[in-house]
């Protein structure tokens, strides 16, 4: 069987409506979906998905607890990173949650896509599924030009353990991709421990915990990963991310040149300011009205109605906000 997965808890309320929207819109109301939650914040978002058939709220508590130790183990392989994150007034173990994405190898899908909370189905995920039929790991984005939120470019060990080739053309973000249950079963998390134990850990970017680690995991075990950002005809393909302000939008579809957008993300955007958005407050980032679109599709008498001019969402903080955050009276 196949579906749709995403990562969520209560802080990405508004996101995970807006997601579960445009699956539902674009998809049908029979694709199936699996929520994987972040932590035990989920009281709001699980009543939501109890009230939507096709939606299920991952609880396998064994799998969820194998995969957190599968992590920790990682990490504690790691050299520096804990030293890293103490320093930037993090936990023992950064962003930990967000590694329950990786459920989905044990979750309720032979095939999956899993896509990030902040993100929208724009197109037919078909052409996706289908190159799992050759492949076992399918992605849809540009982050192989930005290595450095993927490995430690500083490592010597990173041309050792791939070639330059390979890291020119296989990294991927780990907000949007397609695979397989159990690709990566027992005995390969342990053959995967055992490589980052004899040193290569060190090549790990701590700073994107779960990216580093499923670039690495897929990357290491050699399994067959497709690109549709480098097989794609040049006149086909087109952009994700929400920092492309170029896409046009056609009855709330985004098109790129022409070529439907599978999936938009808005990837640098805080969940508070979604969360602010619905609140009433009038900020403007790029597509806001086709994210409120979605998100009020199946309520839209409580859209919120804008009384004031709309202001940047990333604008400068005032001279004020800048006073009270020196003195400590901010964060």
């Amino acid at each position: 069987m196949n579906g749709i997965c995403t990562l969520a808890n209560d802080r990405v309320y508004d996101q995970l409506i807006a997601l579960l929207n445009s699956i539902k819109a674009i998809l049908g109301p029979d694709m199936p979906v699996c929520v994987y939650p972040y932590d035990d914040n989920t009281a709001k978002i699980a009543a939501e998905i109890a009230r939507r058939p096709n939606v299920q709220l991952y609880n396998d508590r064994d799998s969820i607890q194998r995969w957190d130790k599968f992590v920790r183990d990682v990490w504690d392989t790691h050299p520096t990173a804990k030293e890293r994150w103490k320093k930037t007034g993090n936990s023992e173990y950064h962003r930990v949650g967000t590694h329950r994405r990786y459920c989905a190898f044990d979750g309720p899908f032979d095939r999956f896509i899993y896509m990030d909370a902040d993100t929208l189905v724009m197109g037919l995920m078909q052409p996706i599924f289908d190159q799992l039929n050759q492949h076992d790991w399918v992605v849809y984005d540009f982050q192989y030009t930005d290595i450095i939120h993927v490995y430690d470019v500083s490592s010597p060990k990173l041309t050792q353990v791939f070639t330059a080739e390979r890291l020119e053309a296989e990294i991927f973000c780990s907000g949007f991709y397609a695979s397989k249950k159990d690709i990566f079963d027992r005995p390969k998390r342990d053959w995967l421990l055992s490589k980052l134990q004899q040193g290569e850990a060190e090549i790990l970017y701590p700073m994107a915990p779960d990216q580093t680690i499923l670039n690495y995991m897929v990357m290491r075990s050699g399994i067959s990963s497709y690109n549709l950002a480098l097989e794609l005809p040049e006149n086909e393909k087109t952009g994700c991310c929400v920092t492309s302000l170029h896409f046009q939008d056609r009855n709330q579809i985004l098109y790129d040149k022409g070529n439907r957008l599978t999936y938009i993300h808005y990837i640098g955007i805080s969940s508070e300011y979604f969360t602010q958005l619905g609140a009433g407050e009038n900020l403007d980032f790029p597509y806001r009205d086709l994210f409120l679109h979605y998100r009020y599709l199946e309520e839209p008498e409580k859209r919120p109605k804008f009384k004031t001019k709309p202001k940047p969402y990333n604008q400068p903080p005032t001279l004020a906000t800048r006073i009270l955050k020196k003195i400590g009276l901010k964060s």
